[in-house]
């Protein structure tokens, strides 16, 4: 997993496919685009633009990936992203998806959070397991990018 801020970016220090998704993230003005999936090369690395609302963490299934890498970009708002290695103990509460690429643990060990105010993204890899749009205090709107990072493009 990586975890930093739009501003602070040095792409050199990524693999390129990452490197391309934090370029179209730090260049792109999402106040300015409708809600909905973006290609930045086609299939294998794409945008999702999502308007949600932050739930209570009780509320969100962990979730992992197996065929992509989640960068997810808060642009607005504030939320908390529950994080935790996927080492293979979690409940299963929703088997995996081939066609949606995700699989929901029912809980899991030792989870971290990561606090998400505007410009702070994460990189999660198909170990690390990721609750997102979690509440910070109280339920706010926010605005996030999440871009979807094909393994083959690492």
């Amino acid at each position: 997993m990586f975890f930093g801020h739009i501003s602070q970016v040095e792409e050199h220090l990524y693999p390129s496919a990452v490197a391309a998704a934090l370029d179209f993230l730090k260049n792109t003005d999402f106040d300015q685009l409708a809600a909905g999936r973006y290609p930045i090369k086609g299939d294998l690395i794409y945008a999702q633009v999502l308007d949600l609302e932050t739930q209570p963490k009780a509320q969100i299934l962990p979730e992992v990936h197996r065929r992509y890498l989640d960068v997810q970009y808060l642009h607005s708002g504030q939320e908390r992203i529950g994080v935790a290695l996927d080492c293979g103990g979690n409940t299963v509460a929703k088997p995996y998806d081939t066609e949606r690429d995700i699989l929901f643990y029912q809980d899991v060990d030792a989870e971290s959070e990561l606090v998400m105010r505007p410009g702070n993204f994460a990189v999660f890899f198909p170990n690390d397991i990721h609750r997102p749009a979690c509440f910070d205090g109280e339920m706010a709107k926010i605005r996030k990018v999440v871009v979807k990072i094909a393994v083959s493009e690492l």
